[in-house]
């Protein structure tokens, strides 16, 4: 289940930086598959949390993955688009990526 406006759900419009993707977009689940069996996401998130997914270009889900690399800490932290927007690294990397194409 995505979350967000149709504009950006056409499997073309990256969520993050907003290009349109020849190739589409891939899911980004917000809170990662290798946690949702772990007792501290049970506990503080419903299965339909654990399941959303976001629309990215294949560009910023390799970055969000690169510049936060434990799934835990991806989990816990920046299990929303703001909170992706809002880490400081992700930050510079989409303005540079925005520039490009």
């Amino acid at each position: 289940m995505s979350e967000g406006d149709g504009a950006t759900r056409d499997g073309r419009t990256c969520r993050l930086c907003h290009r349109v993707m020849r190739q589409g977009t891939t899911e980004h689940h917000l809170i990662p598959r290798a946690m949702h069996s772990n007792k501290w996401f049970q506990k503080r998130f419903t299965r339909k949390q654990m399941q959303q997914t976001i629309s990215v270009c294949r560009d910023c889900h390799r970055s969000i993955h690169r510049l936060i690399p434990s799934e835990k800490e991806l989990g816990r932290h920046y299990h929303t688009i703001d909170a992706i927007l809002a880490h400081e690294p992700f930050r510079r990397y989409l303005v540079w990526v925005r520039k490009q194409r």
